[in-house]
């Protein structure tokens, strides 16, 4: 039997009278495969924390029976004694003074990967790798011999490395057993069962409603026949006979009704699954563009601090496509991006492009306005519109309400990402648009360009995402655009 290297009992976590996360019983044994996944701030970071001992249950216990590694997703890098030959293979520079955030992010992992632990909880440990980085990551683990807790938004990844599902939702964990397309396979039949089980609660509570109507009609129609005067050819012990049989048939329906009623107050309501309307971002005709090839270059050469990134490289990037950039980091493709945004030189931009730009860092916020203020300051589009982009990019209830000063990362990245795609723009630069953003919110993200009539280029390392929304790929290698 495999050993339990964790063990979680009536486990309890509260901030502020709030029950952040609440557990009956869960068990992490030797060899298991389990992938974290839940909506920004569900608790998933909390769960880590709590196995690792960095806070402690509000009630219960958690015992922990075997060694591990804690990969802290924003924790920068301790003194890390690691490999040498890894530090080579994950291209980490020999001055770890100044590390950029995926060069922190290799190294930590060069430090995880020296020192053999029965478990790994890893808290985002992909979000700064470019694609060659997560590679290594993923072989790394592949055959890892431990049990290993992975919080991850990248779904190709959560697809190679894990068995099974813990979804965190409304401080309950609930288990899913195969990977991330499993799972997303078993929340679609659950889907489908609530549906059915919707469809079926309306149709008995509508047939009981008619059944307890039609014997209050019944009740009435005695009760108005034993109120008509009689006809005197009777005798008097026949009438008293029939008006005792009527009160008493009366009595009988109205009891029949009374249970029925009861009936009905005891079937479970099931509320309806809130079904989704597409979002379609429709563009006036001032910002539409009729080039075929809105951004183009000839012989474009490109370098940044010294360095030479792009050499006599020459493309067409055509009208209304998605088209995606990926390369080692380092090779330049922010630095591509940044130089369409500024249209200099060596490029071709038609004069009727209104570009709008999602830098990585851009997300921050000085206006004192309020999410839905925000939005209907920078667009044109009706309230019932803005709110449903806003719920579609999971800001609900009161979310709207909020100052946008004080959104969390995920939260300003989100607004931001919305703002650029209901603005008046035709073309869009988005780089690494889904970093920091959750699966629920990814998912919505690749809808929103889906349905956006606009060209995008953008720079995401993400391989699920690029396969959903890439029209076109190329890669940055040897100082060239090559397409994939």
């Amino acid at each position: 039997m495999e050993k339990i290297c964790f063990e979680l009992e009536n486990s309890t976590v509260t901030y502020l009278d709030k029950t952040v996360l609440s557990i009956e019983r869960l068990a992490v044994h030797q060899f298991d495969r389990i992938g974290i996944v839940g909506e920004n701030g569900a608790g998933k970071s909390t769960l880590l924390k709590l196995l690792a001992g960095h806070i402690k249950p509000t009630g219960g216990s958690v015992n922990v029976h075997a060694t591990y590694h804690y990969f802290e997703q924003l924790a920068p890098p301790a003194h890390v004694e690691a490999d040498p030959a890894l530090l080579g293979k994950l291209s980490v520079p020999s001055d770890t003074q100044q590390l950029s955030g995926g060069e922190q992010t290799r190294l930590k992992l060069a430090g995880l990967f020296s020192d053999y632990c029965e478990v790994l909880l890893l808290d985002e440990p992909t979000t700064h790798l470019d694609q060659d980085g997560i590679a290594f990551f993923v072989e790394q683990l592949r055959y890892y011999y431990g049990a290993l807790l992975l919080v991850s938004h990248d779904r190709a990844v959560l697809d190679e490395l894990v068995t099974t599902i813990w979804e965190v939702r409304d401080g309950r964990v609930r288990v899913y057993a195969g990977n991330y397309s499993d799972y997303v396979k078993q929340k679609q039949v659950e889907r489908l069962q609530h549906i059915q089980a919707h469809e079926q609660y309306v149709k008995e509570k509508s047939r009981l409603e008619r059944a307890a109507e039609e014997k209050m009609k019944k009740a009435e129609k005695i009760a108005q026949a034993g109120s008509r005067s009689k006809k005197e050819t009777k005798a008097k012990a026949n009438r008293m006979f029939e008006t005792k049989s009527k009160g008493t048939s009366q009595k009988a329906v109205h009891r029949a009704a009374k249970a029925i009623e009861q009936r009905m107050d005891k079937l479970q309501a099931v509320e309806a699954v809130r079904e989704e309307r597409q979002i379609i971002f429709r563009q006036t005709e001032a910002v539409k563009l009729h080039n075929k090839f809105p951004v183009m270059a000839e012989g474009l050469t490109l370098q940044a601090g010294g360095k030479l990134l792009l050499d006599d490289v020459s493309f067409q990037f055509p009208l209304g496509k998605k088209i995606a950039i990926t390369g080692a980091n380092g090779t330049g493709k922010s630095t591509l991006l940044r130089h369409i945004a500024t249209n200099t030189e060596g490029l071709i931009v038609s004069p009727k492009a209104r570009i709008g730009y999602f830098e990585q860092m851009s997300y921050l916020f000085t206006e004192d306005e309020s999410v839905l203020q925000f939005l209907k300051n920078r667009s044109e589009y009706d309230d019932g519109f803005l709110r449903s982009v806003l719920h579609a990019m999971c800001f609900v209830g009161t979310d709207i309400q909020k100052s946008v000063k004080s959104l969390s990362g995920g939260e300003a990245i989100r607004l931001r990402l919305c703002q650029l795609f209901l603005g008046a723009y035709n073309i869009l630069l988005l780089d690494e648009p889904t970093n920091f953003l959750d699966l629920r919110a990814i998912e919505a993200l690749e809808q929103f360009m889906s349905a956006y009539e606009g060209t995008v280029i953008f720079v995401s390392h993400d391989e699920m995402f690029r396969r959903h929304v890439a029209d076109l790929q190329y890669v940055i290698s040897g100082q060239k655009l090559i397409p994939v």
